[in-house]
């Protein structure tokens, strides 16, 4: 991938200037965790290739794992066809991605009748 902005440039973010990105363990392809993004997010990750995010609860930065050391180390990152939603396929510290202590946010599964 181009590490100029010209890509990001291509991507279309929401009407808050935000874009959903997934994070994927880049070693087993587990789906981890769902989080938005921001331009200065995707700058600051690529920058310092460790996961940055926008809070929308916080209104602010969030760099993935700063207080609980379980941070995200970028490995690779893709964009979807319709570039509007990110791929992040990371290295996981800690091996937990989800605030409640879990590997991945994907546990609650719904039954299908």
């Amino acid at each position: 991938m181009n590490l100029t902005s010209d890509w990001i440039d291509r991507l279309k973010f929401d009407a808050n200037g935000l874009i959903p990105a997934i994070a994927q363990d880049y070693r087993d392809g587990a789906v981890l965790m769902m989080a938005w993004m921001n331009r200065e997010a995707i700058a600051r990750t690529i920058e310092t290739r460790e996961v940055h995010y926008w809070s929308r609860s916080r209104q602010e930065l969030w760099h993935k794992g700063a207080t609980s050391g379980h941070i995200q180390k970028l490995q690779e990152m893709y964009f979807d066809c319709d570039a509007d939603v990110l791929l992040l396929k990371i290295e996981q510290v800690g091996d937990i991605a989800c605030h409640t202590g879990v590997r991945s946010c994907f546990f609650n599964q719904v039954q299908l009748g």
